[in-house]
């Protein structure tokens, strides 16, 4: 039974629901999926954190079930949390980079997981084309 003082607080105080989300390098390239679920399009892995679970835990766990892909040198990058970066909900999603080294497969919210360059990039959901391109201005 939930206790009636938290549901009172939960009413009275709405919060942003954090995410995190996933740039991952194959080489020169960057991993994105297309979302089975609305949403829907082109986006980073990513999704959000589970209560207990650290958000390199759930950087690492969503990068996985998203894309197959074991990362490695798992860094965070930025926060983003424009409330209306999801048309959902509000969420702050925080973005971490990592590298792997074998192609995707999609899995799990996934429909496909492709390798894309930053001159052949689809349009992308969220505010993930910011995000994107804040990564590519951050590299060179």
């Amino acid at each position: 039974m939930r206790c009636p003082h938290c549901l009172k607080a939960i009413e009275l105080y709405k919060n942003p629901v954090p995410t995190v989300d996933i740039i991952i390098e194959v080489g020169t390239k960057i991993v994105l999926i297309k979302r089975k679920n609305p949403p829907y399009g082109w986006a980073l892995p990513g999704g959000f954190v589970d209560y207990g679970e650290s958000y390199e835990t759930a950087a690492a766990r969503e990068a996985e079930e998203e894309t197959g892909l074991v990362v490695q040198n798992l860094k965070q990058f930025r926060t983003y949390s424009d409330p209306d970066r999801d048309p959902r909900q509000h969420t702050a999603s925080t973005i971490f980079i990592a590298q792997a080294d074998t192609e995707p497969v999609a899995g799990d919210d996934a429909a496909e997981a492709e390798l894309f360059t930053e001159g052949n990039l689809p349009d992308l959901a969220f505010d993930h084309g910011k995000i994107v391109a804040d990564y590519f201005a951050a590299k060179r």
